[in-house]
């Protein structure tokens, strides 16, 4: 057996993968991590890609560099021009990052789910009670974001960013297994709120919520970082408008964004638990 099948054997334990990735001090380890991942060293970056390979699927043929100044540079890696293409269909609200398709369906009276069983309040997660009116019977979906995934994520339709507002919060790991242990994790989190509106008029919510490791969110229309650090003010308006696919941000390290839609968006047929999907790739069909 390889050192990377032994590593994927224990952490598939369920309570060794909770253990390993929750039970450990997770702010001060997300500090560190932050630190460490922005250290400008060749090899160091070369080791420590190496080191993260044992313990995830991480494939860079798709990226646009071929080596890496540090870590972080790395995890928030760009892609060579033209493996991303947002499809064009007017009707169509497109996956703003790759993921996985988690959680999905209808908001009922401002609550949702995590998971199957798991439900939480739209007002926990978003702390303002003009979001929760506005989809209060809308649709939602979550998308998680592994660890060797593309980080950046992108406009999922023409549309304007209106407000986004900052919820500091905790740093647990946002994979299925913290997802059935931990009650409202989503709720619990860093996360940001971004308020839009689609260019056809409809509203539409986007969720990034961090993790543990590195939870900070780069947005360009704030041009700021925000993280456990950012201080006061924690809520920006902005009027910035943006095109289909244009990119709004990254992760700087795997995550989960939650999206919150209009009620009458139809999910598409590729919409699925469970399913790999990429950015670009068709979410909801509005209707024109």
């Amino acid at each position: 057996m390889t050192v990377k099948s032994l590593i994927s054997t224990l952490t598939q334990q369920e309570d060794l993968n909770f253990l390993l990735t929750n039970r450990v001090p997770r702010a001060a380890l997300t500090r560190f991590m932050g630190w460490f991942s922005k250290i400008e060293n060749p090899w160091l970056a070369d080791a420590s890609i190496g080191f993260w390979k044992l313990f995830s699927d991480l494939d860079l043929s798709e990226a646009k560099q071929t080596h890496f100044k540090s870590l972080h540079d790395c995890f928030t890696r760009e892609l060579k021009p033209g493996l991303r293409p947002f499809d064009s269909d007017p009707a169509v609200v497109t996956s703003p990052s790759d993921g996985i398709i988690g959680a999905h369906g209808t908001i009922v009276d401002g609550e949702l789910y995590q998971i199957k069983g798991a439900p939480y309040s739209l007002i926990d997660l978003v702390a303002d009670p003009a979001v929760v009116e506005t989809h209060r019977n809308g649709r939602f979906m979550t998308l998680r974001l592994t660890s060797s995934m593309y980080h950046r994520f992108h406009a999922p339709y023409d549309m304007t960013l209106e407000h986004v507002s900052l919820i500091h919060g905790d740093t647990w790991n946002v994979n299925p297994i913290a997802l059935k242990r931990v009650e409202r994790l989503f709720c619990k989190n860093e996360r940001a709120v971004i308020r839009t509106h689609l260019a056809t008029g409809e509203p539409f919510t986007i969720v990034p919520v961090a993790a543990i490791l590195v939870a900070s969110i780069r947005l360009h229309a704030l041009d700021r970082v925000l993280n456990a650090q950012t201080e006061r003010p924690l809520t920006y308006s902005c009027a910035t408008s943006v095109r289909k696919g244009e990119e709004l941000g990254w992760f700087e390290h795997g995550s989960t964004i939650i999206l919150l839609a209009p009620g009458d968006f139809e999910f598409c047929d590729n919409v699925q638990d469970g399913a790999r999907i990429k950015a670009g790739e068709r979410l909801w069909r509005r209707r024109i």
